[in-house]
């Protein structure tokens, strides 16, 4: 144990991330981030899911600086009477959830059909890739809002409130696999061609093993940059749909249905509503997106420097 963490230590990785304060600045407001929201349920100081608690009088009090503050409600309360920081903490836990969700999903079929593509070729990497172009050419917002509204029109509001983290997950995985797809696909045209694949073939190793055992693991390191960035892109495609009224449900809020609920109020003098949920999407989604560019030059072959 102590000799796989003294070559930790001694890694360009570790290196490269001691020596960056950006990365690690953005990696400690990221991990209290996804602490905070995972704890929701025993550090929140209400439950914004416990309708029993929730008193409409309390309705738009604003943050305890303010003129009319409540101790009780440290940012304020929501237009329902919930206690704004709360929800947030609950909001971003749901806002994750999609997040790592849609991601994972989005990484598990781009791996499979970039992996196919790229070792079989032929008609079906054709195939497959013209596939992924059409996909490409609609925008994730787009393919989204049309899933979305033909599920609400189908099967009720009632329904998709029940189900819509589930739903929203497979939407956004869905609308987004061809990214996964054409790396791995790249990654595998060139690694295919190289001894160690020629000599698993020479041994009689099949494709599915080869492919799986021997070249995957060799692919992992654009897989690993474009996970981090999608995971902000898939919260920030919850948050538009949610604000588009096609996401998150009033009810179980996430950060995106927060800014939406509380936009109507943000020029009547309840900015609150609106302003701290959106600022802290922007924090959740620059902490990311800066590690994302920070792994993106580490794992650059080009820019290896050990």
């Amino acid at each position: 144990m102590s000799t796989k963490w003294q070559q930790f230590k001694n890694s360009y990785f570790f290196h490269s991330f001691i020596h960056d304060k950006v990365a690690i600045v953005s990696f400690v407001v990221l991990v209290m981030l996804v602490v905070c929201s995972f704890s929701a349920p025993i550090i929140a100081p209400h439950d914004p899911y416990d309708t029993t608690t929730i008193d409409v009088l309390d309705a738009e009090t604003p943050p305890i600086w303010m003129e009319g503050g409540n101790p009780n409600f440290l940012l304020g309360t929501d237009a329902q009477g919930r206690d704004i920081l709360s929800t947030m903490l609950y909001g971003m836990r749901v806002s994750l959830l999609i997040g790592l969700g849609a991601v994972f999903l989005q990484a598990f079929l781009g791996v499979v059909i970039g992996l196919i593509a790229g070792y079989f070729g032929g008609k079906l990497d054709s195939l497959l890739m013209r596939l992924a172009d059409v996909q490409l050419s609609f925008s994730t917002l787009m393919v989204a809002i049309f899933i979305s509204a033909i599920f609400q029109a189908f099967f009720g509001i009632n329904k998709y409130e029940e189900l819509a983290v589930p739903f929203l997950i497979i939407v956004i995985g869905l609308a987004e696999w061809p990214q996964y797809a054409r790396t791995v696909r790249a990654s595998v045209l060139a690694e295919k061609k190289k001894e160690y694949v020629e000599a698993a073939k020479v041994i009689g190793f099949g494709s599915g093993r080869i492919m799986w055992k021997h070249i995957l693991p060799n692919t992992l390191s654009p897989i690993l940059v474009i996970s981090t960035i999608q995971v902000a892109n898939a919260i920030m495609s919850e948050a538009a749909l949610s604000f588009l009224g096609l996401g998150m449900p009033v009810t179980k809020p996430s950060l995106g249905s927060l800014i939406n609920s509380g936009f109507e109020y943000i020029f009547s003098g309840s900015w609150w509503i609106t302003i701290f949920p959106g600022i802290l999407l922007v924090i959740l989604i620059l902490v990311i997106n800066l590690l994302g560019d920070w792994l993106r030059d580490v794992l650059n072959p080009k820019l290896y420097k050990g």
